[in-house]
């Protein structure tokens, strides 16, 4: 088994994992510290922007919260996932959360207010 040279962190920020995605790109993923109160997602991906980062997508939140639940409140947050409707394309109303009381992903309109957490993605 090949090891990983874990990158190096900034003050509170927590490695969480490598990661690859369905292209075969494979990055090292970071939780970055601070933890932003409820606000609709839009609010949310700039909020993370301004600190360097991203939200995760539904894989990385699933990471997240198998590898730092205790990071979260036990509340809903956001993913900077949309979900895609086959019969509705083009609507981008609904996005994705994770719940880190139970684990589970669920979606709702992009205007409700949900906490956050951000990531920063590194190539491997």
């Amino acid at each position: 088994m090949q090891q990983l040279q874990i990158p190096p962190l900034e003050d509170g920020e927590i490695y969480i994992g490598a990661i690859g995605n369905k292209t075969g790109d494979v990055y090292h993923l970071v939780l970055l510290a601070g933890d932003n109160d409820s606000a609709p997602q839009q609010s949310q991906i700039e909020w993370a922007k301004s600190i360097g980062g991203e939200l995760p997508n539904k894989l990385e939140a699933m990471m997240l919260f198998c590898h730092a639940k205790n990071q979260f409140k036990p509340e809903a947050y956001w993913t900077g996932e949309t979900l895609i409707d086959p019969d509705e394309p083009e609507d981008d109303a609904w996005v994705w959360y994770q719940y880190f009381s139970s684990g589970s992903q669920y979606f709702v309109h992009k205007f409700y207010q949900l906490r956050a957490r951000a990531v920063r993605r590194l190539p491997i």
